[in-house]
């Protein structure tokens, strides 16, 4: 991807590109990782086609209602006329990023480089001079040696002092040290070992060394995790004796309930045929109560039906009887 962007700057791409499709200038991680596919694939069909335009190809700029298996079939077609091989199926291009993107962008800004008759030139290394300028490495390590000297500095300052020096040893004794007078003879203590003794044990503790431990340190790392594992070594034979006498307990448990499954299928079995016939034998009431009810249905819309025709022949001899009184008298 990062030499996909230096050949795109090769090409202006940042000048004739971006400003024609107002699109902001893209990263060396656009199109390594997918996004936003929409946007990516957009962003890569143009790319596609402005490089082939550049390569001397004709490939309008795609809109982003065209169909993208077309548009995709057109990038590939020119990529093998100029004897890329494609050796990936079109629709890993659809997501507009990763490997296979990069590869074709790749290659159309090769083709675009040769169009434009573009040649990288060779690294030409002029051989070594001498130089008069400081070395900057060395002028780094000194002052990084200053630097430390003057964090020790500050350090002794604070704690001068609670620390016997050398110079308040020769004012006890009451020598006097010349560092420029170098003995002619071989020196010899005369000192007493009690006497040296003694005055060791009075001024041993005053001699004291403080190592400021950082948390940061490999070392103290080391010794947390081997006082961990004593931790853990020494907890672990409690701990597997409880979980053991556990795993037994709950063993036990589980094979006491599977033979009280066992002897409680054995028990109701008969009870559970008895119950599955007695479903049985309802269900086949049901089924004779549904049809009897169905024909009782039947027979009173039936009998009603009678009934009305009943009726109506009762009105109609009422009528005839009625008329037949008043045609005698």
């Amino acid at each position: 991807m990062e030499d996909l962007l230096e050949k795109l700057k090769l090409l202006n791409y940042d000048i004739e590109f971006l400003p024609e499709f107002k699109i902001k200038a893209i990263n060396r991680n656009y199109f390594v990782t997918q996004t936003n596919p929409g946007e990516q694939f957009y962003t890569f069909t143009l790319l596609a086609a402005w490089l082939i335009r550049k390569a001397g190809g004709t490939f309008e700029a795609p809109q982003e209602s065209d169909d993208p298996n077309a548009t995709i079939a057109i990038i590939l077609d020119y990529l093998r006329d100029t004897n890329v091989s494609i050796e990936f199926p079109p629709n890993k291009l659809k997501q507009g990023s990763g490997e296979h993107a990069i590869y074709v962008l790749d290659n159309l800004a090769d083709e675009a480089l040769k169009a434009q008759k573009f040649q990288w030139k060779k690294v030409q290394i002029s051989p070594d001079e001498p130089s008069n300028e400081p070395d900057i490495e060395d002028d780094d390590a000194e002052l990084i040696l200053e630097k430390v000297e003057e964090e020790m500095m500050a350090e002794y300052d604070d704690e001068d002092e609670d620390i016997l020096h050398v110079d308040d040893i020769t004012k006890l004794y009451g020598q006097n040290f010349n560092e420029m007078q170098k003995p002619d003879d071989i020196l010899e203590s005369k000192t007493n070992r009690e006497e040296w003794q003694l005055e060791l044990e009075r001024v041993l503790p005053q001699l004291k060394v403080t190592i400021k431990t950082d948390s940061r340190d490999w070392r103290s790392h080391i010794e947390q995790m081997k006082q961990l594992r004593t931790n853990i070594a020494t907890n672990l034979t409690g701990t597997k004796s409880q979980l053991d006498k556990l795993h037994i307990d709950i063993s036990n448990t589980l094979d006491k309930i599977k033979t009280r499954e066992s002897y409680l299928n054995r028990q109701l079995e008969p009870s559970l045929k008895q119950y599955q016939m007695l479903q049985d034998e309802l269900s086949k009431i049901k089924e004779q109560y549904r049809d009897a009810s169905g024909g009782v249905t039947e027979r009173t819309r039936i009998f009603n039906k009678l009934s009305e025709e009943l009726e109506h022949v009762k009105k109609e001899m009422d009528e005839r009887g009625s008329s037949m009184t008043d045609g005698s008298k």
